[in-house]
């Protein structure tokens, strides 16, 4: 897998008058990965997607996709994309087959085949030949997937993909991302206010506030920080004895019983030996323990200040 990245942002700004929409936007994202965009309402998440696809023009800095300049080599650039911005659009009246057809007239060298391997991909095969109009919101966003395969681009752009869908449906979309990445080694960049699934989902995100980009981590990094006070689970037995015991120890922000047995205990990572060697030394048993991330949806409001996503 190469190391160079499939797409790079390098000072974009987007001005609309005197108001700032996007300002110097940077980062990179290498081949096979999943990254997500996350921001308040009026971030800029759609603003930046509409930049790189083209649909919206930049004001400054530039925007690189597989070596191209999307401003001065707009042809050779985009056509190493596929995208949905919003939802996807198909004919009703036709199958879903008809609709891959007819947008594969529209791009150079896109075979019977490859329209094949593409329904299979999105695992469609047994409906394809079904009029679209009977398709479920999740079979249309597969063949609004299926439909930006077709070229076989190396990025994927997906504009909040899961809006209107199921558990399921979200499930299987995130699945299907997953094994594309891995198996066709595209990369994936993807907008979403659905913070769960996008824990789920993303290789790193985007943080981004009033059209800066306040940080880009990958998810683990986000919901884990061992460095600083983190909350556990401890399974002990004896509770009664095993909350006096935690609550003298040196360094234990809190301590409560969470149910029978199980604590919940904040303090510094440092701190879990010890605290683990003192329950023993009491002849308190321990089960378990586990460290309790923290969420996504809580990280991203501890940087944002609490404001809206979407």
């Amino acid at each position: 897998m190469s190391n160079e990245p499939i797409i790079s942002l390098s000072h974009v700004t987007k001005r609309i008058g005197r108001t700032t929409i996007i300002d110097d936007l940077t980062f990179d994202v290498p081949q096979g990965e999943i990254f997500g965009f996350l921001g308040p309402n009026g971030a800029g998440k759609t603003t930046t997607i509409r930049m790189i696809v083209g649909l919206m023009s930049i004001t400054k800095g530039q925007i690189v996709i597989k070596g191209k300049n999307i401003k001065t080599e707009f042809e050779q650039a985009i056509r190493h994309v596929g995208a949905i911005v919003e939802s996807p659009e198909m004919y009703k009246y036709l199958s879903g087959y008809q609709n891959l057809v007819h947008y594969a007239r529209m791009v150079p060298g896109v075979t019977k085949e490859r329209i094949d391997e593409v329904v299979s991909l999105v695992k469609l095969e047994n409906r394809i030949h079904d009029k679209v109009k009977k398709y479920s919101l999740g079979m249309r966003q597969r063949l609004g997937v299926a439909q930006a395969l077709l070229h076989r681009p190396s990025l994927l752009i997906l504009d909040e993909p899961t809006n209107g869908l199921d558990p399921a449906g979200i499930r299987e979309l995130r699945d299907y991302l997953r094994h594309l990445t891995r198996t066709e080694g595209i990369s994936v960049v993807v907008s979403s206010h659905l913070l769960s699934e996008m824990e789920l989902m993303c290789d790193r995100v985007a943080i981004l506030q009033q059209g800066k980009l306040i940080e880009v981590m990958p998810v683990q990094s986000f919901t884990r920080r061992e460095d600083q006070i983190q909350t556990y689970h401890i399974q002990a037995q004896a509770p009664e004895q095993a909350l006096l015991t935690i609550r003298q120890m040196e360094g234990v922000q809190d301590v409560k019983l969470v149910e029978d047995g199980l604590f919940e205990v904040t303090t510094e990572r440092e701190r879990i030996p010890d605290i683990l060697a003192g329950l023993m030394k009491n002849n308190i048993r321990i089960y378990g323990v586990q460290m309790v991330s923290q969420s996504l949806e809580e990280r991203f409001l501890e940087i944002t200040g609490g404001r809206q996503i979407g």
